[in-house]
């Protein structure tokens, strides 16, 4: 899938947002031509007002994002993007329709979200083209969701994952089940995943999420989010509603990381074990996206693995412009596996796995290294792979944009296999 740019502008602004409230909401929002440039060529949903000079595919754009608010406000009980971010919920009489303008030129972007500071409402611009695409226009709705919601609202160490969370906000409508009765009852079809594995596993070295000009990853970063979601591990805290949760249990002011506010919500499984088995579960993409994993199947060939470097026999060190960033990995799949033993040595804090997928039925089973050192047989329709995660015993504070050498600083290591060859 060719990748669109897709700009947050206004969203991240000193502002802050109360709570949604928890009462009885009106069938159809109160629409506020006050709110964005305006227009006189509109058409409105229960939810929605979509100004554009052409309305042939109005009742689609609609469709969609009113499936899209049915799925997150109705379902999974996100803020309403009714509520103004300014308000007091115990006090609001008038809940706002989220107006959709048609814009002929954003520059290199598809679409925006931006924000009224008066009204506490949000907006979204969308190029034309690209008006009826959930991975555009449902990516810029979930900035409104992430808006509304308050809490991330004027916070530099959650900016980058603004990106991270509206990529996951489209894919998760697009995709997953969360989401399909939402679909279902609004017609709309379940589509291909928006995974850019080439970036995601290619370069899975890099901080988990980071936002550096031109080689960042935070388009790309949200299957963490679907990991969280979909809870394989079936760690408590996590689930349906671990994102919601990221806004609602951060801490108010405190510009913390997502991270930080992960480690309250999970409630058994540190951030570190937790970004371990990630990585490890991301070795055959069995994160509980079965989409997402056959696009990995149908693509892992042309994806770079190329991690380590062989130092003798049996002995592998780790490329010097592949060493894992914070909470970023190595993945270094194995030929000819057997008996394997593995031994990973470093002067870093790390967590190691062995992922092992049956080639047949698509099973996967996992093998936490101990002390550095882990070990299986390898069963002639199985597959292995070392997992190697950079998984320091301190949460950083780090700002996505403006990353420190703390989380740059990449994980040197070795590895020594016997029964396999990497």
């Amino acid at each position: 899938m060719q990748f669109i740019p897709i700009l947050l502008l206004s969203a991240i602004q000193a502002y802050a947002a109360p709570q949604a409230g928890t009462g009885a909401q009106p069938t159809s929002f109160t629409a506020n031509p006050d709110v964005g440039p305006g227009g006189d060529t509109y058409k409105d949903s229960d939810h929605f007002r979509l100004y554009s000079s052409d309305q042939s595919n109005a009742e689609a754009v609609l469709t969609m994002l009113e499936a899209a608010y049915s799925c997150y406000v109705g379902d999974l009980g996100w803020t309403t993007t009714g509520i103004p971010y300014n308000a007091d919920p115990s006090t609001v009489t008038t809940l706002w329709k989220e107006n959709v303008y048609a814009v002929s030129d954003l520059g290199s972007a598809a679409g925006v979200q931006k924000s009224d500071p008066n009204t506490g409402l949000s907006w979204l611009e969308i190029i034309p083209s690209y008006l009826a695409d959930p991975r555009i226009t449902v990516h810029e709705y979930g900035h409104a969701l992430t808006y509304h919601s308050r809490n991330w609202v004027d916070q530099v160490a959650t900016g980058a994952w603004w990106e991270t969370i509206a990529q996951w906000v489209a894919d998760t409508y697009i995709t997953s089940s969360l989401c399909a009765k939402a679909r279902s009852n609004a017609n709309q079809p379940t589509g291909e995943s928006m995974i850019e594995l080439n970036k995601v596993i290619g370069d899975s070295y890099q901080v988990i999420v980071d936002a550096s000009p031109n080689t960042g990853n935070y388009y790309q970063a949200w299957p963490f989010l679907t990991y969280l979601t979909n809870n394989p591990d079936n760690y408590p805290g996590l689930g349906s509603d671990v994102v919601r949760q990221l806004f609602e249990q951060y801490e108010k002011g405190s510009n913390e990381t997502p991270l930080h506010t992960l480690a309250r919500i999970s409630t058994s499984a540190s951030v570190q074990e937790l970004v371990g088995r990630y990585w490890a579960r991301m070795a055959y993409v069995d994160i509980g996206h079965p989409i997402a994993q056959d696009a990995f199947l149908n693509q892992r060939s042309g994806l770079n693995y190329a991690n380590v470097d062989l130092q003798g026999e049996g002995v592998y060190v780790v490329k010097n412009g592949r060493r894992p960033q914070y909470m970023g990995a190595n993945i270094i799949p194995l030929t000819e596996a057997s008996d394997v033993q593995v031994t990973v040595a470093s002067s870093g804090v790390f967590s190691a796995t062995l992922a092992i997928r049956n080639t047949g039925t698509g099973a996967v089973r996992y093998v936490a290294f101990e002390n550095g050192s882990g070990s299986a047989a390898i069963a002639g329709d199985e597959e292995a792979s070392i997992v190697v995660v950079n998984t320091p015993q301190t949460l950083y504070q780090y700002d996505g944009f403006k990353l420190g050498d703390e989380v740059r600083q990449g994980l040197d290591y070795t590895v020594k296999i016997s029964g396999a060859t990497a």
